[in-house]
């Protein structure tokens, strides 16, 4: 402890420094660092104390730990730190919502009047009840399907409007604002305030998050606030939040606290961005990255077009210097004798088959005439035929008074029978002619006597 040597003027207030805090006045004030002093010598004289609660925040810097603890029955908290050297004793699972016991002496800074305790000890009793209740709920939403990536939704490529939920005037708002109108400043935003811990948390931001997911021309929405101790981001935790932000049609996004900050909001949003700034990276493409990339894929597009229009004119400048395109007279020429030469045997050929088949008709043709009936009829033969148009090849065929028609070579004749003639001649005979009386009596295949021919049909005795 410092000590303070009165040096009194008489007829003058005492100075500051030399009045303890107890005798201090309006006319004789005491100084903050006597005040300080006097408050870490009170203070040094409590000694160590056991202490029961809850991890709400549990923050390493430089090897050392700064954190909060909480009362389990109220919302009273502390601030303790764990020096480096302290922190290898203890065990290395400590954790936000851990429920412990700890040893924590006092120690309160004079020069800056901060007041904290240090940490000597500590061991685990078991989970704090809001860790316990957070756990439940995690896993009942897990089992419903509410954390399954397959159902969480795409962020549009380049939105128009961005719905933001957020703080008023804090710096979550600021840094998405700037961050995501540096990235693309045609950027628009539709913000909607809301209270970000406390008991309005929950219900403001649901009424924003309705608001936006109704508005048609809001693209993506974000959720975002700064850091904290998880106590004050219980309400990003909350049952009902949660499902509405399930149940929206809307792409969402969380930028709830730092990197270490994961509430369960995390979890069911449609992507998790670690801080504001990140949020809006994620959100909005960096035109300068976009330029950028339009003008590489323009350059591989036209050297993929240099490269091919070059290939096809080396190609084509490959077939024009080839003999056949050079000269093609040349193919012409050469082709000209065997053209000729095939034309020639071709003709042959053809002139050999007319040949061949005009001498097979002619065969065919006298075969024909030779057994024709009509070369019968022209060596005077004639047929007999009854009115039915049968033939008669017997007398018997034909009595008296029977109505015969006979075909000679040229027309047909119409005759009567008179009956059957005795042969003259042996049946069979073919050395003698046959006999005809004078009246053009016919027997059947007989030739007729000069009076039985005529130019149409005729009648006469048989």
């Amino acid at each position: 402890m410092t000590s303070f040597q009165p040096e009194t003027v008489p007829g003058q207030a005492p100075p500051a420094d030399s009045v303890h805090p107890r005798d201090s006045s309006t006319d004789a004030p005491t100084s903050v660092s006597r005040l300080n002093d006097t408050i870490r010598g009170f203070i040094e004289r409590w000694g160590s104390v056991w202490v029961e609660g809850e991890i709400t925040s549990f923050n390493r810097r430089g090897g050392n730990v700064f954190g909060r603890l909480k009362d389990l029955g109220t919302e009273s908290t502390v601030a303790f730190r764990i020096w480096s050297s302290t922190l290898n004793r203890l065990p290395r699972d400590l954790k936000v919502g851990d429920h412990v016991v700890a040893c924590v002496k006092a120690d309160y800074f004079p020069r800056t009047g901060d007041f904290s305790f240090a940490i000597s000890a500590m061991r685990h009793v078991g989970l704090g009840e809001q860790l316990e209740r957070l756990e439940r709920l995690r896993v009942q939403l897990r089992s419903e399907g509410l954390f399954d990536p397959v159902r969480k939704k795409k962020l549009p490529f380049l939105p128009h409007c961005i719905g933001l939920i957020t703080g008023e005037n804090s710096d979550a708002e600021k840094d998405v604002h700037r961050n995501a109108e540096l990235r693309w400043p045609r950027v628009s935003f539709r913000t909607r305030h809301a209270a970000v811990q406390g008991d309005r948390c929950v219900p403001e931001t649901i009424a924003a998050l309705k608001a936006l997911d109704a508005d048609p021309e809001v693209d993506v929405i974000i959720i975002a606030r700064g850091g904290g101790d998880p106590q004050t981001l219980l309400g990003f935790s909350d049952e009902r939040l949660l499902r509405a932000v399930a149940a929206a049609s809307t792409p969402i996004v969380s930028a709830i606290g730092h990197e270490n900050d994961r509430p369960l909001l995390d979890e069911v949003a449609d992507v998790r961005a670690s801080t504001p700034t990140d949020a809006a990276k994620r959100v909005v493409p960096d035109v300068s990255e976009q330029r950028a990339h339009v003008s590489q894929l323009r350059a591989r597009l036209t050297g993929r077009l240099t490269q091919r229009v070059l290939h096809d004119i080396a190609q084509l400048e490959q077939v024009r210097s080839r003999p056949a395109l050079r000269t093609p007279h040349t193919m012409l020429t050469s082709r000209a004798q065997e053209l000729w030469m095939l034309s020639n045997r071709g003709r042959d050929i053809v002139d050999r088959r007319i040949e061949t088949g005009q001498r097979r008709t002619s065969e065919l043709g006298a075969a024909l005439r030779a057994l024709s009936p009509v070369a019968t009829l022209a060596r005077g033969y004639a047929i007999a035929q009854l009115d039915d148009g049968s033939v008669v090849r017997d007398a018997a065929q034909a009595p008296a008074g029977a109505a015969l028609r006979l075909t000679v070579e040229n027309g047909t004749l119409a005759a009567r029978s008179e009956g059957a003639v005795p042969d003259v001649v042996p049946h069979g005979t073919t050395d003698a002619a046959p006999r005809s009386n004078a009246e053009g009596t016919a027997s059947g295949n007989t030739p007729l006597d000069a009076e039985s021919i005529g130019d149409g049909p005729s009648e006469g005795r048989a």
